[in-house]
């Protein structure tokens, strides 16, 4: 599965503008994001659709972002691993 391209970050728009707000998070290329120094959460597209992965602690979580409840899903999830620290 390949990171997402440019095209699919813009179609992505709202969402990463959402990221963007949160404190602590680095976006050091675009659809890219570091916190304290380690990759946290970053963007994938394949044939199913798009997807985000999300560092949480050691693992990663795989959430689809194609429709408006998964993406809200992801913010939810992303504000709860945040929190944590």
């Amino acid at each position: 599965m390949k990171h997402a391209g440019s095209e699919a970050l813009s179609a992505l728009g709202g969402l990463l503008d959402e990221i963007r707000s949160r404190e602590g998070l680095v976006e050091r290329r675009p659809g890219v994001f570091y916190r304290k120094g380690r990759a946290f959460l970053h963007f994938h597209e394949d044939p199913s659709g798009l997807h985000a992965d999300l560092r949480l602690g050691a693992a990663w979580e795989r959430l689809r972002v194609e429709t408006r409840a998964e993406r809200q899903a992801l913010l939810s999830r992303l504000g709860e691993a945040l929190s944590k620290g």
